[in-house]
């Protein structure tokens, strides 16, 4: 399913506009329903879920040192997100003039979040035993391409670009952190957080709450990368298009990032 689509409906209540402490952004998302849990995972995954026994079974067989490798590069990969969204969105308020004063409250949540996640990443590495990565250094202008911390509209479609991102690189993940029931339930709440801000700020841009369109919608071309493949119409072997439309069977679904497509996206903003 689609996580955006399914989030939007909640668009009304106070998750934008008052203020959440760390634990309330990691574990109130319940309050969203299982449903959004549900959307999260990628399609078979969910069945895999259900069936515990047949899972740990599954896991018993795949040597224990892949799993946490597998488990923690899927960490590190989201961290580097994370330190991208939580610079980006601290740069931005920190820009007098930039973001208006009506929007302010919104980005103000949304870098608290973002924050919330750094430290969570963070925490979870060390206690797995692994050295949480530095944060990069970051070029928001990707080698002079965009000009967001002067420009409102490209502060926006950047922050869009940035959102959408980690929804599908979470979703991509799921499948790489599920040797921890801990932090994978960690993750499908990051993923419904991370969700919550694409749906907001696709709004904020006068587009619909969820991807519709293969570009993102009303987005450059400097951000395709972000969105490639998710023009798919086919799920589990079945051709949604027949059913529903070409435009219809595309958005129903969000299509995962690959961890190497996800680095590819985070890279063109690291010095």
């Amino acid at each position: 399913m689609n996580i955006l689509k399914l989030l939007d409906k909640f668009s009304d209540d106070k998750f934008f506009t008052s203020e959440a402490s760390r634990l309330e952004t990691l574990t109130n998302i319940s309050l969203l329903g299982k449903k959004a849990a549900v959307a999260a995972v990628p399609l078979g995954l969910g069945v895999a879920m259900s069936t515990p026994a047949k899972a740990e079974t599954t896991r018993a067989a795949v040597p224990g040192s892949f799993l946490k490798s597998a488990l923690t590069d899927a960490l590190q990969l989201a961290l580097t997100l994370e330190y991208l969204e939580s610079e980006y969105y601290s740069i931005g308020l920190g820009k007098a003039g930039l973001i208006p004063n009506a929007d302010r409250t919104v980005f103000m949540q949304i870098s608290k979040h973002e924050s919330a996640h750094v430290s969570f990443l963070k925490n979870t590495l060390t206690s797995l035993g692994v050295t949480p990565g530095a944060k990069p250094n970051f070029d928001f202008t990707a080698n002079g391409n965009f000009a967001p911390f002067t420009d409102y509209n490209q502060f926006l479609v950047l922050a869009q670009a940035f959102e959408d991102t980690g929804v599908r690189a979470y979703k991509g993940q799921a499948g790489n952190v599920m040797s921890n029931k801990v932090v994978l339930q960690a993750a499908l709440q990051i993923h419904s957080v991370e969700a919550r801000h694409a749906s907001q700020v696709r709004r904020m841009r006068a587009n619909k709450g969820w991807i519709e369109l293969a570009n993102g919608g009303n987005m450059p071309s400097a951000t395709d990368p972000v969105y490639k493949g998710e023009d798919n119409i086919n799920q589990a072997g079945f051709n949604t298009a027949n059913a529903f439309g070409a435009a219809a069977g595309s958005a129903a679904y969000d299509e995962i990032l690959s961890g190497s497509d996800a680095t590819a996206i985070a890279s063109l903003f690291i010095v």
